[in-house]
């Protein structure tokens, strides 16, 4: 059973190593949502992610004999770069099993830190099973990303951190995906202050322990599918529902669409680059998840380690939705001239082109036309439809991509 006091030791064992990350308010979200909102940036931990803080403690607690057999662990990212950073600071060996879908990018920083590592399975929870038999096999420490007391006391130390510089929080919005970061958070939190509320918030594309604290049972999910790599996890630990039921006030979910938002919002805003399991906590504000009515609010941004081709699709969608972005494919007579015209209805609307790609022989087209594929830049909703309306008046046929 962890307690205050396992927290508090945890702090002192990571007093020196990490970051004692910010705690910045939002202002914002606080504005836009009626309460007093305040982030803390894990995204800029050591490693990019809160889960150093559990692995660093873990590998601490460990006598010599475990230590020079060496570590184990299973990762999608952030607990495997934890892990291999803990193993290097103390001079242990360790290897680390990450799914054959893990992004080039948290591959390359985990074998930068100096660990082994082995892409095995398509998910995470398969990577899990291959890393457990590996470490039974020789006899080698399983550092487990969340199931484990030392690596949830560890956690808890940002809730420390966070009431030492506001005491007077009343709510933590956290991501769950194992359960780890949540239960350290909270049982550090209550034994503060037992009238603090803690909600967990899930991706609807891993559900799992949204389903597992509502029946109060452990169900397991068939799969998962979500940006949030972080918290997609398919399969609930016991030993952590039980800590979910007993510590956590209430369970949201947010889906894929929210979390990019959330992104969007996070680099534009806040300027800060914030992966998809972190920017959960701030998804559920935004979109009413959670009721931010005059409350005090520490969302912990549990990690920053996002692909950059994917931060670069929600960019990408994320303009479009928000109307500054606008696709056209437009068909119009192919015959010198026709594209000049074009262009210049666009120079009369102000619309700026970022990308054209003109196509002639499509076999969907008649003879005679072609197809213009055209990016804007473009100024809100009524900007886009003083656009919509000149291609009109023009006798343009068009339709938005």
């Amino acid at each position: 059973m962890v307690t205050l006091k396992d927290i508090t030791d945890a702090r002192k064992r990571l007093d020196g190593i990490i970051h004692k990350t910010p705690l910045a308010f939002a202002p914002t979200l606080s504005k836009n949502h009626g309460g007093e909102i305040y982030i803390k940036k894990e995204n800029l931990q050591l490693t990019g992610s809160f889960k150093l803080r559990g692995a660093f403690n873990k590998i601490a607690l460990l006598n010599e004999s475990q230590k020079k057999a060496g570590v184990v662990a299973s990762s999608a990212g952030n607990h495997a770069q934890g892990v291999a950073f803990a193993a290097k600071y103390f001079g242990i060996e360790a290897t680390i099993f990450m799914p054959e879908t893990t992004p080039l990018t948290k591959v390359s920083g985990v074998r930068d830190l100096g660990a082994n590592v082995v892409l095995k399975g398509g998910k995470y929870d398969e990577a899990y099973m291959y890393a457990k038999e590996y470490s039974e096999q020789l006899n080698k420490t399983f550092v487990h990303p969340y199931a484990d007391d030392e690596v949830i006391a560890g956690q808890g130390t940002i809730a420390l951190e966070i009431l030492d510089q506001i005491k007077d929080i009343d709510t933590f919005v956290v991501p769950i995906g194992g359960g780890g970061l949540i239960s350290g958070i909270a049982i550090a939190a209550k034994a503060i202050n037992p009238n603090i509320k803690v909600i967990g918030v899930v991706a609807s594309g891993a559900r799992a322990m949204k389903d597992s604290y509502e029946a109060k049972t452990p169900i397991d999910s068939i799969d998962v599918k979500t940006i949030a790599d972080g918290i997609a996890v398919r399969d609930v630990s016991p030993k952590m529902l039980d800590l979910v039921l007993e510590h956590i006030d209430e369970v949201v979910e947010v889906e894929d669409k929210e979390i990019a938002n959330a992104i969007l919002f996070l680099v534009e805003k806040q300027k800060l680059v914030v992966e998809g399991a972190g920017a959960a906590g701030v998804a559920a504000v935004m979109h009413g998840k959670v009721n931010t009515n005059g409350a005090k609010i520490a969302l912990p941004l549990s990690g920053g380690n996002i692909d950059v081709t994917m931060l670069s699709l929600i960019i990408e969608k994320g303009l479009v939705k928000s109307s500054r972005k606008m696709n056209l494919m437009v068909t119009l007579v192919d015959k010198p001239g026709s594209l000049t015209r074009l262009t210049e209805i666009f120079r009369d609307c102000q619309a700026n082109i970022v990308y054209i790609d003109y196509d002639r022989n499509s076999v969907q087209l008649d003879f005679g036309d072609a197809n213009i594929t055209i990016s804007l830049e473009t100024k809100g909703e009524v900007h886009q439809e003083e656009i919509r309306n000149m291609l009109k008046s023009n006798g343009y046929r068009f339709k938005e991509l």
